[in-house]
C-alpha cells in the first residue's frame, strides 16, 4: 500500500477548500487613510419617536464609509415596556457624554456622527478626513486583537471604546407608547467595552463571542477618539458569514 503525508500548508488548504476548519475563526481587518462616520444611534422600544431613527439606522447597512451603533437607554423601560436590548450601561454612556458636550439632558433618539451631536439625519457629513492613526483588529475565536499606531510621531492622548453589534431583530411591542408595533432593529449594540486614555501605540486583547443571539454574527466595531472625543480613526471587524 502506498501511504504518503500532505504538508501542514496543503492539509489547510484541502480541509478550508473542503469546509473544514477549526472550530475558532481567525480572520483580520485594517483601517484605511480616511476616518469612517460613526454614527451612534441612542433609542429605545419604548420611545415612539424612536422607530423612524431605527428605520433609518437599517439603510446604513453596509453603507461604505459609514460604521454604525445603536444603543438602547434603559430609562424608557419604567413607562410600560421593558426593552430587552436595553442597558444601564449605555445610558451611562449617553449621560457621559452629554455632560462632556455641556449639555444638560439626555434625550431620544440621538444621533451622534464622530463623537458630535448630529440633528440633521437622515442626511449625514460629506467629508472623510485623512486619519493620524490605523486600527487593526483580528479575530482568534472568543479573542480580539486590538493594535492602534500613530502615523506620525505625536503625543496626543486617545481613549478607545468599542461593541458587537447584532442585525435582523424584530420586537413584537405589547406595552407603553409602542403598543401593537412590530419594531425592526439591526446595528444593535450587544457588547461595549473602553480603553483608558493613553499615548503612542497601543496593542491589546478584548474578549468577544463570535456570535450572539439565534447564532447572529457579531460585528466589532473600534472607535479611537481624542481628548475632545471626536473619532480619529474607527474599523469594523466582520467574520462570521
Amino acid at each position: 500500500m502506498t501511504r504518503f503525508r500532505l504538508a501542514p500548508a496543503c492539509l489547510a488548504a484541502l480541509l478550508s477548500a473542503l469546509g473544514v476548519g477549526a472550530s475558532a475563526q481567525t480572520c483580520r481587518a485594517e483601517s484605511g487613510p480616511q476616518v469612517p462616520l460613526v454614527v451612534e444611534l441612542y433609542t429605545s422600544e419604548g420611545c415612539s419617536s424612536c422607530p423612524p431613527a431605527d428605520r433609518w439606522l437599517s439603510t446604513l447597512k453596509g453603507k461604505p464609509g459609514v460604521l454604525a451603533a445603536a444603543f438602547h437607554v434603559d430609562y424608557w423601560d419604567r413607562l410600560g415596556w421593558k426593552d430587552r436590548f436595553a442597558s444601564p450601561r449605555y445610558s451611562e454612556r449617553q449621560a457621559q457624554v452629554q455632560a462632556a458636550a455641556g449639555a444638560r439632558f439626555s434625550y431620544t433618539p440621538q444621533v451622534r456622527v464622530n463623537g458630535a451631536d448630529w440633528r440633521r439625519w437622515p442626511a449625514l457629513p460629506d467629508a472623510l478626513p485623512t486619519s493620524t492613526a490605523r486600527i487593526a483588529l483580528q479575530r482568534d475565536g472568543e479573542q480580539v486583537e486590538l493594535t492602534v499606531k500613530p502615523l506620525a510621531t505625536t503625543s496626543a492622548r486617545w481613549a478607545l471604546w468599542w461593541v458587537a453589534v447584532e442585525d435582523g431583530h424584530d420586537s413584537d411591542v405589547t406595552a407603553g407608547e409602542n403598543g401593537g408595533v412590530r419594531l425592526h432593529h439591526d446595528h444593535v449594540v450587544r457588547h461595549y467595552g473602553s480603553i483608558a486614555p493613553w499615548r503612542g501605540a497601543l496593542a491589546q486583547r478584548i474578549a468577544v463571542p463570535e456570535r450572539g443571539e439565534g447564532g447572529r454574527p457579531l460585528r466589532v466595531i473600534a472607535v479611537v477618539t481624542d481628548d475632545r472625543g471626536a473619532t480619529v480613526q474607527a474599523l469594523q471587524l466582520r467574520c462570521a458569514p
